[in-house]
């Protein structure tokens, strides 16, 4: 039996399975030493929403611990209105829409899903910029479902000591790159 996978390595594992690493080691530490300016500011967009003071109204889940059986993941939604049966996951400016993205969503949407709710619309919004972009949900886009299942695959299958890094633009935008033996920096 596999341990549960969090919704945010997901992202973080497309990214660089080795930042998982660097994210568990330094995780308790003043986030200041390690991380960039961006991820302070993205932190700072979650703070209503981790605080569950982004809306009063008791239709809309906000924070919400979650855990998908189906593909034994664990994690927290950032938004979903009861009502409307919209499912939202904010980024502070999202200029590129990556796999990891909507693949947060999906372990969001078969969370909510298994739990009872009626999820009709899956998107992404873009605080800095106030964009929303809609996603299809996974029965409608069965060649990132696959995908999506295939990442899990690998995250439980992923093997840290035979990792070699092959993404230099990766490297050049992690904040753990000083740090980590694999960097291409």
């Amino acid at each position: 039996m596999y341990d549960s996978l969090i919704f945010a390595n997901i992202n973080d594992f497309i990214f660089c399975p080795v930042s998982i690493y660097f994210h568990n080691l330094y995780g308790h530490q003043d986030v200041t030493m390690y991380q960039c300016k961006d991820q302070i500011l993205g932190t700072h967009v979650h703070e209503t929403i981790d605080d569950q003071k982004y809306s009063s109204k008791r239709c809309v889940l906000q924070g919400m611990a979650c855990y998908c059986e189906k593909y034994n993941l664990l994690g927290k939604i950032d938004l979903f209105d009861i009502e409307t049966k919209v499912l939202t996951e904010r980024k502070r400016m999202i200029k590129t829409i990556y796999d990891g993205y909507v693949f947060q969503l999906y372990a969001q949407y078969f969370s909510l899903q298994e739990m009872g709710y009626s999820v009709e619309k899956i998107r992404l919004y873009s605080y800095a910029d106030n964009k929303i972009y809609e996603q299809k949900l996974p029965h409608e886009n069965p060649e990132m479902l696959n995908k999506f299942e295939m990442v899990l695959y690998d995250i439980r299958h992923f093997n840290i000591d035979t990792f070699v890094q092959n993404n230099r633009e990766k490297c050049i935008h992690c904040i753990y790159s000083d740090a980590c033996d694999r960097s291409l920096v």
